[in-house]
C-alpha cells in the first residue's frame, strides 16, 4: 500500500471488525492495519497449526534411554519389594472426613500488608485460595498473586535445608552461632548489629523488634521494600507533615479523578476499592447513579480501562496537568500551573466542573508508584474539595515504624561499606537483586562479618550470606499483620512447614533468647498482654472468635482528626519530573511477578497481563506514535541508556501509551528464582536509581539490530468479523434501555429444521452473565480458574504457538487513535451453549449435554480429533497437545484439587461451570431435604472477582441474580445470530460521559434485532431481556 496516515498504518486499512455504524473495534494494531502477516494469521484459525511436536529428545538419545530404562528395569526385579504397609489414623483427627474440603480464615502478605483470605484444604492440603468475604479489605475478592500463592508453597525449588557457605547444617547450629555473636556484641549495646526487614506491619513481630532494641540499644532495624509505599508516605509528610495513610470511601464518590492510579489492582486498598467502585456501576441492581471517572496516566492501567474519559500524558506533563487543576480548585499552587497544551481545553473544563460540583463527593487519587509530588498534590486537591471526612479517611499508618526506606537503606550501606556492621541479619527480601546500583549493596556487604538471609529460596541474597534458613511460608507459619483499615488478621498455618521452615517472628524470638516458643506461642502471649479494651474479659474467647473470622475485633487503627493541608505553595509546586530531552521511563511493577518475588510462579509468569497479554518477558512498552517516530517495530530490541548505565529489552507497542515515554517493570531478570524464572526477561533494576525510583527524564532510546519474539496472547483464538461487546452512554440507555438486544446485527435466514431444539430444563438450569460495565481485565478470574480446575503451564514456547490452556481468556477491545484509544474488557469462557455446536462434530461422544443444560467433556472417551475446537465460535477449547501436567514432582501433585480430573496428552478440554463445586451443592441439599438456593454454587472465577463482574445460577428460580440478570435490558447473548443458544451472557456496558465530552456510542439503528425476518430472538428462554425491537440505539463490536 502506497500511503500511510498520521498514526502510521496504511490508509486503506480498515478494520474487519466496523460495525454498520462505521465504528471500529480491534484488539491489536495488526488488526486494526490489516497486515498480509495478520490476515494470513487469521485464515489459520488455530495458532496451533503451527507445528506440533516439539522433541528435543533425538533418535540416538532415545535409543541410550530406552536401552537404560530396560537394564535398570531388569535389576529392580531382582530385589524383594518393600513392605509398605496403609494404617488406618490411631486417633483421627478432628473434622478430617476424606472428600470433604475445610475452610480456614488466614492473610497473604503482600510488601508487609495483609490480605484476609479463605483457604480451601482437603486432607490437611491447602489447595485454594479464596478471599475472605467477612473481612472488609477484601470482602471475599482475590487478586491473582493470592491465588497463586499454593503454587509458590508447593514449589520444588524452595529451599529445604539451613546451611552455611553451601554446607548443610542445622538449625541448632545456627542458634549457637548466633547466641555467641550477640553475647560478643552485649558489651557495646549490640553497635555492629543491623535487621534488615520487609516492611513490618506485624504487632507481635513489631514486639519482638522493640524488645530486640531495647536490649541491644545500639542495634538498628531496617525496612526495604522496592516497591513498597515510599511515595505514598513522602506526599502525605509533604503534605501533612506527619504520615497518614489515606483509607478512600469510593462508593460515596460521584467524581472520580486518577492521577496515574491504578488504585484497583495496586496498594493496600485495591480490592476493597474495586468492591465500592463498582457498587456505584451495577445497573443490574436497579436504581443506581453511575459514578464518572477521569484517568489521567502515562501508561495504560486496568482502572483507567473503566474511565469514561482518559488522557495519556508522559509524567512531567502530567505533573503539570496535575498543577493546573489544583489551581483551578483554587490551591495556592507555586511554579507554573497553567494547563498544559496537551490537554484539550473543553476536557479540563468538564473535569473542573464536575469536581466542583461534587464537594464533598469526590475523591482525588494519586498513583502508589507516582511521585511524592503528585500524592500532595491529591491531598491538597481533596481537601480544597471537602473531601477529607467524607470520601477521604485518615488514619494512623499500617506500618509498625513508618520511616524513610531509601534513606535507612543508604545510611545502612554506607555503614557497612564503613565497616560499622559486624551482623546483618537479612529476615526476607531480596537487596542483592534489587537494591539501588549506585549503593553497590554487595561490595559493601562483603565487609561484613556475618551475615544471615532468612528466605523461602535460596535467591540472589543467599549467595552472599554466610548462613541461609528456610523461612516457612505464609500458609505454614503463625503471625499477625495489618489490612487496609489496620485491623489485625491472625495468621494460622494451613499445613506444617514442608521444609522445616521458621518464620521471621521465630527467628526474632531467638534473637531475644526465647528459642523453644513457637509461633503460635508467640502471637498468642502477644495478644495476652493487649488489654481488654482488644480482647476483653476472656481471651480464648476472643482468640477463637479472630481465628474463625479471619480479623481481631477491635484492631482497626483510629482515624486522625484534624488533618490539615500545612504544605505551602512552593512545595505543592516543586518540580519532580523535569521536562528534558529523550524519552521519560516510567519503571512499574509487573500485576504477575511483581517486584520479582513470584518470577518462579508459573501460573504468574504464563498469566496475559493485563492490556498488553504478555507472558514470560517484560519489554520497554512505547506509544505507536512514540515507536513510529523512532522507527522501532514490536520485538525490536532497543537499548535503553540512563545516565551511562544501560539495559536491553524488546520493544512492545502498547495502544493508550502516553507520546515520548517509554514503561519498563519490575521483577524480571532474576538469576537464582529457580527453574522456572530463572534469565526470564531482563532485570531492570539496574537502571532504576535511588534518586529516580519511579520516573526519570533523558532517557535514551537506541535500535540493537537485534529481534525478540513477544509471547503475546492478545491475537489468540480471534472470532472473526462478528458482533461481540456493545456499550453506550448512561444517556442513550436511558432513551432506550433494550439497545443492547437490537443490535445492527441483521440474523440469518429463518430456521428451516425440522428440529425446534428446545429441551424442558425442569430441574435445574445452569447460567452465567458477565458485567462488561465492571469488568477491569485484572485477570484474577483467569488464575482463579487455573488453580481450581488444575489447569497446567505449557511454557513460554508453546505460548508463542497459541497452546495456552486458560479456559477462561480475557480481550481488551479498543476504538479510536490508537495513541489513545477507550478500552473495553470482554471476559471469555465456554458458552454452555443449548445448540452447541461442539457436540454436533464430535464423533465419539466425548463433549456432550447434561439435563441441566451443562456443555459437559468425558475425557475419557476423547480421542483429540479437535473438531469441536474448529466448530467452537467462541473459540474457548483447549488442547493438549502435549504431556504438560508435571506427574514426577512429589509437592507439584499437592495442589491439584481433588475434585477435578487432572487431563492428559491429547484430551480436550474447556471450561465446566465448575461441575464439582454445583455436584458439592447438590449433595449438600439432598442431604438437608432442600433445593440448591442462590448462592450456595459460586463458581471460582465468580468468587475471585474483585468488581463482582460475574453472577452465575439457576436460571429456572426467578429470585435468583442470575435470572434478574437475565432479564435485565441490558442482558444480550454474544453470537446469538447463530442459533447456538448460549447460556452464558453478557450485560453491555453503559457509560457516564460529561455532557460536554460525550460521543454517540449507540448510533441510531434500523435494524430488526437479532432474529431473522418474524422470528424471535435466538435464546430468548435464558435472555429474556433480549427483544426484536425493530428500532434501536446499538454500539457493537467485533474483531478478527
Amino acid at each position: 500500500m502506497s500511503g500511510s496516515d498520521s498514526m502510521g498504518l496504511p490508509v486503506a486499512a480498515r478494520s474487519r471488525t466496523a460495525s454498520v455504524g462505521g465504528r471500529r473495534y480491534w484488539r491489536s494494531l495488526e488488526e486494526l492495519a490489516e497486515t498480509p502477516d495478520f490476515q494470513d494469521y487469521l485464515e489459520r484459525e488455530f495458532p496451533s497449526q503451527l507445528p506440533q511436536f516439539i522433541d528435543p529428545v533425538s533418535r540416538r538419545k532415545f535409543m541410550v534411554l530406552m536401552a537404560a530404562s530396560l537394564g535398570l528395569a531388569g535389576l529392580t526385579a531382582c530385589t524383594r519389594p518393600s513392605a509398605n504397609k496403609i494404617l488406618p489414623y490411631v486417633q483421627q483427627p478432628e473434622n478430617i472426613i476424606p472428600g470433604e474440603a475445610l475452610y480456614y480464615a488466614t492473610a497473604v502478605l503482600l510488601s508487609g500488608v495483609a490480605f484476609p483470605v479463605l483457604v480451601e484444604s482437603h486432607m490437611g492440603r491447602p489447595t485454594k485460595i479464596e478471599g475472605n468475604p467477612e473481612h472488609p479489605a477484601s470482602q471475599g475478592a482475590a487478586t491473582a498473586m493470592l491465588a497463586a500463592q499454593v503454587l509458590d508453597l508447593y514449589d520444588p525449588d524452595r529451599a529445604t535445608t539451613v546451611s552455611r557457605l553451601g554446607s548443610i547444617r542445622t538449625y541448632d547450629e545456627f542458634a549457637e552461632n548466633l547466641a555467641n555473636v550477640l553475647t560478643a556484641s552485649a558489651a557495646n549495646g549490640g553497635e555492629g548489629v543491623r535487621i534488615l526487614t520487609e516492611t513490618v506491619t506485624s504487632p507481635a513481630l513489631a514486639d519482638q523488634l522493640k524488645v530486640f532494641r531495647a536490649k541491644y540499644p545500639a542495634a538498628k532495624w531496617v525496612q526495604w521494600e522496592p516497591a513498597g509505599r515510599h511515595a505514598a508516605r513522602a506526599g502525605a509528610m509533604a503534605a501533612f507533615g506527619r504520615p497518614v495513610d489515606a483509607v478512600l470511601q469510593l462508593e460515596k464518590a460521584d467524581v472520580i479523578l486518577s492521577l496515574d492510579a491504578d488504585f484497583m489492582v495496586e496498594g493496600p486498598g485495591h480490592l476493597n476499592y474495586a468492591k465500592a467502585y463498582a457498587k456505584r456501576r451495577k445497573l443490574r441492581d436497579g436504581d443506581v447513579t453511575p459514578n464518572r471517572m477521569y484517568a489521567v496516566e502515562s501508561h495504560p492501567t486496568t482502572t483507567g480501562t473503566l474511565a469514561e474519559h482518559r488522557l495519556a500524558l508522559k509524567p512531567s506533563v502530567l505533573e503539570q496537568f496535575a498543577r493546573a487543576a489544583a489551581a483551578a480548585l483554587g490551591v495556592a499552587v507555586g511554579g507554573e500551573a497553567s494547563r498544559p497544551a496537551q490537554v484539550p481545553e473543553a476536557w479540563f473544563n468538564a473535569l473542573v466542573e464536575d469536581l466542583k460540583g461534587a464537594r464533598g463527593r469526590s475523591v482525588v487519587v494519586a498513583g502508589e508508584q507516582s511521585p511524592a509530588t503528585l500524592h500532595a498534590l491529591a491531598h491538597a486537591m481533596n481537601a480544597a474539595l471537602g473531601n477529607a471526612g467524607a470520601t477521604v479517611e485518615y488514619r494512623e499508618p499500617l506500618e509498625a515504624e513508618p520511616t524513610d526506606q531509601f534513606a535507612a537503606l543508604r545510611q545502612l550501606t554506607d555503614d557497612m561499606s564503613a565497616g560499622k556492621v559486624q551482623v546483618l541479619m537479612i529476615l526476607g527480601g531480596n537487596p542483592v537483586y534489587n537494591a539501588p546500583p549506585e549503593l553497590e549493596f554487595v561490595k559493601a556487604m562483603d565487609r561484613v562479618a556475618l551475615k544471615t538471609h532468612l528466605s523461602g529460596w535460596n535467591d540472589e541474597t543467599s549467595e552472599y550470606c554466610h548462613w541461609h534458613i528456610p523461612e516457612a511460608h505464609t500458609l505454614e507459619a503463625w503471625g499477625d499483620a495489618r489490612a487496609l483499615d489496620g485491623t489485625v488478621t491472625v495468621m494460622q498455618p494451613l499445613i506444617a512447614p514442608l521444609y522445616g521452615g521458621h518464620s521471621a517472628l521465630e527467628v526474632m524470638a531467638l534473637m531475644n533468647g526465647i528459642p523453644a516458643k513457637t509461633g503460635y506461642d508467640l502471637v498468642r502471649d502477644y495478644w495476652k498482654t493487649a488489654g481488654a479494651g482488644v480482647v476483653g474479659a476472656d481471651f480464648e474467647a476472643w482468640w477463637r472468635r479472630a481465628l474463625h473470622n479471619g480479623f481481631a475485633e477491635n484492631t482497626t487503627l483510629p482515624a486522625v482528626a484534624g488533618v490539615a493541608v500545612t504544605a505551602d505553595a512552593a512545595a505543592l509546586g516543586r518540580v519532580s519530573v523535569p521536562e528534558a530531552g529523550g524519552l521519560e521511563l516510567i519503571f512499574r511493577t509487573d500485576s504477575a511477578v511483581y517486584d520479582g518475588r513470584f518470577a518462579n510462579n508459573g501460573w504468574m509468569q504464563e498469566l496475559p497481563r493485563p492490556g498488553s497479554t504478555l507472558t514470560w518477558d517484560n519489554a520497554a512498552e512505547f506509544s505507536p506514535k512514540t515507536a513510529e517516530g523512532m522507527g522501532v517495530k514490536e520485538g525490536d530490541v532497543v537499548s535503553l541508556d540512563v545516565g551511562g548505565r544501560t539495559v536491553e529489552l524488546p520493544a512492545m507497542l502498547t495502544p493508550g501509551h502516553a507520546p515520548d515515554s517509554v514503561t519498563v517493570r519490575l521483577g524480571f531478570g532474576r538469576r537464582r528464582a529457580g527453574q522456572v524464572g530463572n534469565d526470564v526477561g531482563v532485570d531492570v533494576y539496574p537502571i532504576r536509581s535511588l534518586a529516580s525510583p519511579y520516573v526519570v527524564a533523558g532517557v535514551k532510546a537506541t535500535g540493537t539490530g537485534k529481534k525478540h519474539e513477544l509471547a503475546r496472547t492478545q491475537s489468540h483464538f480471534l472470532m472473526e468479523g462478528r458482533d461481540l461487546v456493545r456499550e453506550a452512554t448512561l444517556a442513550e440507555y436511558k432513551a432506550n434501555p433494550k439497545f443492547a438486544a437490537a443490535s445492527e446485527v441483521h440474523g440469518a435466514t429463518a430456521d428451516i429444521s425440522i428440529h425446534d431444539f428446545k429441551f424442558a430444563y425442569d430441574g435445574y438450569k445452569w447460567g452465567m452473565s458477565l458485567d462488561l460495565s465492571l469488568c477491569n481485565g485484572c485477570n484474577a478470574c483467569v488464575t482463579a480458574c487455573q488453580s481450581e480446575n488444575n489447569i497446567p503451564v505449557v511454557g513460554r514456547d508453546q505460548v508463542l504457538r497459541g497452546r495456552e490452556m486458560h479456559w477462561l481468556r480475557v480481550d481488551r477491545y479498543y476504538e479510536g487513535d490508537p495513541d489513545n484509544p477507550r478500552a473495553l474488557n470482554q471476559p471469555v469462557p465456554c458458552m454452555h451453549c443449548e445448540n452447541a455446536p461442539c457436540e454436533m462434530v464430535c464423533p465419539v461422544a466425548a463433549t456432550t449435554h447434561d439435563d441441566e443444560g451443562l456443555n459437559a467433556m468425558v475425557y475419557n472417551r476423547c480421542v483429540g480429533t479437535r473438531y469441536c475446537a474448529n466448530n467452537c465460535p467462541y473459540k474457548v477449547r483447549r488442547f493438549n497437545f502435549l504431556q504438560y501436567q508435571d506427574w514426577n514432582t512429589e509437592t507439584l501433585k499437592m495442589v491439584r484439587n481433588p475434585d477435578v480430573t487432572v487431563r492428559q496428552r491429547g484430551v480436550m478440554e474447556k471450561c465446566t461451570y465448575c461441575v464439582q463445586r454445583i455436584s458439592g451443592a447438590r449433595i449438600q441439599a439432598k442431604n438437608e431435604g432442600r433445593m440448591i438456593r442462590d448462592g450456595d454454587v459460586v463458581v471460582a472465577c465468580q468468587a475471585s472477582c474483585p468488581t463482582d463482574a460475574i453472577v452465575f445460577g439457576d436460571l429456572n428460580d426467578s429470585k435468583s441474580q442470575i435470572a434478574r440478570a437475565a432479564a435485565h435490558p441490558l442482558n444480550y447473548a454474544m453470537l446469538a445470530e447463530l442459533n447456538v443458544r448460549p447460556r452464558t451472557t453478557y450485560m453491555a456496558a453503559v457509560r457516564n460521559p460529561h455532557p460536554s465530552l460525550a460521543e454517540n456510542l449507540a448510533p441510531a439503528s434500523n435494524s430488526h434485532g437479532e432474529g431473522p425476518h418474524g422470528a424471535p430472538a435466538h435464546g430468548d428462554e435464558m435472555t429474556s431481556g433480549v427483544s426484536s425491537a425493530t428500532s434501536a440505539q446499538s454500539h457493537v463490536a467485533g474483531r478478527g
